[in-house]
């Protein structure tokens, strides 16, 4: 039996620029970070003994004897990718909801083919950024979804991250080393509320996808504020709460692209939050619902008490991505 484990990320700053039909234009610039949150993959040889010889367990059950006849489009494109055909059982859990905007989808073909590959006794050759590469490979040119390239490199190598899109493709990361004491203060501000509303990302994305290649100065407005924040993070300084305030100004531009990226329900809880105490903050992901993020530089306990009808979830920073933790 393999078990792999991959975090959940959050996407900070210059969510949308990650989109091959932007950032093959104009270039693109994320930061995010991960989180001790996770997705939990098994893979275990399925003996001849049973009827179907694979089985796929995620929110449904699949059983089947030919890998063409499963559903999840992950699933069939990572077996296909990898040749392996009969077998496997697959097993999929999450500390966190899908289809929150921390990247679950991603972080599950990232968890998917480490533990793949370790049941196919591969070694990945080159790093856990390789992971990430082969899983955009897999969402955008196999399942031939309309999502970004952030999520899948996030999650593979974990921690504080400057995601660099260049036009011709190719996808840089540079680590951002935090003191611990600004790692600390910048956690203890964040807080995560979950609206209880969950999507397809893909869904909401298809909504405005189309139109970033026309949105050069839009996005150019976006990359800028992400420069002004990566400035703050590197010199860990005092500036510390400017971020909140570029978190706001970010979130106003990127729900202007499209009426399906935030709503009345979204638009209620951010104010509340804002009044609340809160300098800035935003919707993950893609829109629509999900995850909330709010930076908090005061008291935090105003914030709790006006959504207490949202669950808080704590959470710490992570820095190792995807992993094997049992073989």
């Amino acid at each position: 039996m393999i078990i792999s484990r991959t975090p959940y990320r959050l996407s900070l700053f210059g969510g949308g620029t990650d989109y091959p039909s932007y950032y093959r234009k104009y270039t693109g610039e994320v930061i995010s970070t991960t989180i001790d949150k996770y997705v939990f993959v098994t893979c275990r040889y399925l003996p001849n003994f049973f009827k179907e010889n694979i089985r796929v367990s995620y929110s449904k059950i699949e059983t089947v004897n030919n890998i063409q006849d499963i559903k999840h489009p992950s699933v069939l494109s990572v077996l296909k990718f990898l040749n392996i055909k009969k077998n496997i059982e697959i097993h999929y859990d999450g500390d966190l909801p899908g289809k929150s905007g921390l990247g679950s989808s991603s972080a599950f073909t990232v968890g998917l083919l480490n533990a793949a590959y370790c049941f196919k006794n591969k070694k990945i050759n080159k790093n856990k950024f390789d992971l990430g590469l082969k899983a955009i490979h897999v969402e955008q040119n196999l399942n031939k979804e309309k999502v970004g390239s952030q999520d899948q490199t996030a999650v593979a190598v974990g921690g504080f991250n400057n995601i660099h899109f260049k036009r011709n493709g190719i996808i840089q990361v540079k680590k951002i080393n935090l003191k611990n004491d600004f790692k600390k203060k910048l956690n203890r501000n964040f807080l995560l509320f979950s609206t209880g509303k969950f999507r397809m990302a893909n869904k909401i994305a298809k909504t405005y996808v189309h139109k970033l290649s026309k949105k050069e100065n839009f996005f150019e407005e976006i990359k800028q504020i992400t420069l002004e924040a990566k400035k703050i993070m590197l010199s860990n300084n005092k500036n510390i709460n400017d971020l909140g305030k570029l978190m706001h100004e970010s979130w106003k531009l990127k729900k202007s692209l499209s009426n399906k990226i935030s709503n009345s329900f979204i638009d209620d809880l951010y104010d509340v939050g804002i009044k609340a105490g809160a300098t800035g903050g935003k919707l993950l992901g893609a829109g629509g619902g999900g995850f909330l993020l709010f930076y908090v530089p005061g008291s935090k306990n105003k914030i709790k008490k006006s959504l207490k009808n949202l669950i808080h979830v704590p959470f710490k920073f992570e820095n190792e991505g995807t992993k094997i933790i049992y073989k």
